[in-house]
């Protein structure tokens, strides 16, 4: 499968794909918040924009999509596919407070210096830009090449927040039952797809099924619950203000 149709199935999954549970509401929540929060014709930068699966829709949104991703330099810090390079040191070669909006969609478990990527966040954007991050809450282990975290709500907050990155708005998608069956329809699916013929028909039925009773797991678990034990978390968050100098008297 080209690395062209895997982008644009993040975006548009099928029903019989066995991330359809995760992916249509993550990318249907991505355009709703790009359309709410950022301004028309911002510059939104896709911090780890990997294949860039959601340019298309960024861009048919109005915005200025300007992908970043680790890769060889050339002579103008731009390689021929259009992607800004991400420096050894994390910087992306755009000037500070450029950006009305930055994406990281499915990257922060795969940073190793968290620290290091959240200032870069904060240098892009401008005072009142957005992020819009999503991230996994509980997912298998799938190194690109590195896959070092999962995060409960509470635990993704905090580690932004703890870098200077104030959280307004969290989304979860998909509770712990759909999870639970999106796990083992990975697993059966990964199988079938081996077997010759039959195979692959059969998984794309089982996804099918198999989807739709997440659904209906997802619609019967208590908000709470789904809330604090997503598969996927979308968040919505700001630069933190400077904390206020303390006047002489507050001393």
């Amino acid at each position: 499968m080209s690395n062209h149709h895997l982008a644009h199935r993040r975006v548009n999954p099928r029903i019989w794909d066995t991330d359809w549970l995760q992916l249509r509401p993550l990318a249907r929540l991505l355009a709703q918040q790009a359309r709410a929060h950022v301004a028309p014709g911002a510059l939104v930068v896709d911090f780890g924009c990997g294949d860039m699966p959601y340019g298309p829709l960024l861009r048919g949104l109005g915005f200025d999509y300007r992908p970043a991703d680790i890769g060889p330099e050339n002579a103008d810090n731009q390689p021929p596919s259009g992607k800004l390079t991400i420096s050894p040191e994390g910087r992306v070669p755009l000037p500070a407070a450029s950006a009305g909006a930055v994406l990281s969609a499915q990257v922060l478990e795969h940073v190793a210096d968290l620290d290091a990527y959240c200032a870069e966040i904060r240098r892009l954007l401008k005072p009142d830009g957005t992020l819009l991050l999503s991230t996994h809450g509980t997912w298998l282990y799938h190194p690109h090449p590195t896959d070092y975290r999962r995060w409960t709500r509470t635990g993704l907050v905090l580690d932004l927040e703890s870098r200077g990155l104030m959280v307004e708005e969290i989304f979860a998608i998909a509770g712990p039952l759909a999870t639970t069956t999106m796990l083992r329809l990975t697993g059966f699916a990964y199988v079938l797809r081996r077997l010759p013929l039959l195979g692959p028909i059969i998984a794309g039925l089982l996804a099918v099924v198999m989807n739709l009773r997440g659904l209906l797991e997802d619609a019967i678990t208590p908000a709470q619950m789904r809330m604090d034990n997503a598969c996927v978390y979308l968040v919505l968050a700001r630069v933190a203000p400077d904390p206020e100098p303390e006047s002489p008297g507050q001393a």
